[in-house]
């Protein structure tokens, strides 16, 4: 193989492909890309036997001689981001690798490209086609609800449900829940049976990272044990996590007599993070109390002290006090731009508190005993 690449290009489209490839791993050729140039392109492939990932370049890419090399993840890396030569030339030979600028020579052993696993193509004939952009906002605001604690692993994913032109992301750790909704296209009568589509955090975080806003379409197949998701440039695939999600829908409150206020995510934030400041990790309740036109939040730690902050809001009826965690309501706010209005459904201290948009985004927090 002998290839010239633009080494901004090329260190973009590889580090991408490093990303999925393992830091350890027992299986030591893991830790490569595999580069396979034909075609007038190269393709990068990486996987870590969960994720994997086949990204296509051609823009800067000048295939000399055809052929397939593995180059060493952190290496390699590590080459392009140091090196300041516009232009690199990798060619391959019995001995290893040479990589070549104009004014650097680097040469790093080479693994047998064939002993690499293989990464699957997109060849699906049923998918749903969805808008990069909604993909991308329902990852977002999804993941960080998910459970990281591997003995809850159904939980350890976004739950991804699709069929016809309605697409829904969810993601729950028991204790507070985030569900987005968007339109999508199904193709060839492609849906999701039951609740088994879970994508793992990390995988998922990987995909939504690969995507990029200028592709106005990305492709969606769920398969039994997998997700494939093709853009113009790359396929990737994820496993899917073992086990069934729980009915996220009866978490959802649905209440006659529940106030319904339209909030501010900027004015809020500023103020929980305020309120915030003498909480620790073991005092992380803040008391949300709803009266007389203003929301007063209010925290006490021993150890650290109290605060209490108030701001307005339109409520004029009987007072409500609820405990949250502020940790889950902060997340709430850092997925939303500050000028976004949403409305925060409350009813009382011992129910959910329920934040929805007008985009489709739903939130759901547990309240807390309270300590006093």
């Amino acid at each position: 193989m002998k290839i010239t690449c633009q080494r901004e290009s090329l260190t973009n489209a590889f580090a991408l492909a490093a990303s999925i490839a393992p830091a350890r791993s027992p299986k030591e050729i893991l830790q490569n890309v595999k580069v396979t140039a034909a075609g007038g392109k190269i393709t990068l492939t990486a996987t870590d036997m969960e994720v994997g990932i086949r990204l296509d370049l051609e823009e800067g890419v000048t295939v000399e001689t055809e052929g397939t090399a593995l180059l060493p993840v952190q290496r390699t890396m590590a080459i392009l981001r140091e090196n300041n030569d516009e232009v690199l030339e990798f060619e391959t030979d019995e001995s290893g690798i040479r990589v070549k600028g104009k004014r650097s020579k680097f040469k790093l052993p080479g693994n047998n490209p064939d002993e690499f696993p293989a990464v699957a193509g997109f060849d699906e004939d049923k998918y749903h086609v969805l808008p990069t952009r909604l993909f991308r906002e329902m990852v977002k605001r999804t993941v960080f609800a998910t459970d990281s604690d591997s003995s809850r692993f159904a939980l350890g994913g976004v739950l991804l449900e699709m069929e016809e032109e309605r697409v829904t992301a969810v993601g729950t750790d028991g204790r507070r829940l985030a569900r987005m909704e968007g339109t999508g296209e199904s193709v060839g009568g492609h849906q999701t049976t039951g609740a088994s589509t879970i994508v793992p955090t990390r995988a998922i975080q990987l995909i939504e990272r690969a995507l990029n806003d200028k592709e106005e379409t990305v492709d969606v197949a769920a398969r039994n044990n997998d997700l494939m998701v093709r853009t113009p440039q790359a396929v990737i695939y994820s496993r899917l996590v073992e086990g069934r999600y729980p009915n996220w829908r009866q978490v959802f409150p649905a209440r006659e007599n529940a106030v319904q206020l339209d909030v501010t995510v900027g004015p809020l934030f500023a103020a929980l993070r305020q309120a915030a400041i003498v909480t620790d990790h073991e005092s992380r309740g803040i008391d949300f109390t709803f009266a007389n036109g203003t929301l007063t939040m209010e925290a006490s730690t021993a150890e650290i002290g109290e605060s209490q902050i108030e701001i307005p809001i339109a409520y004029e009826g009987e007072s409500i006090t609820m405990t949250m965690d502020h940790r889950y309501l902060a997340d709430f706010c850092k997925v939303l731009d500050n000028e976004v209005s949403f409305i925060m459904e409350i009813e009382s201290g011992a129910a959910p508190a329920l934040l929805t948009t007008d985009d489709g985004y739903g939130y759901v927090i547990m309240p807390m005993a309270r300590d006093r």
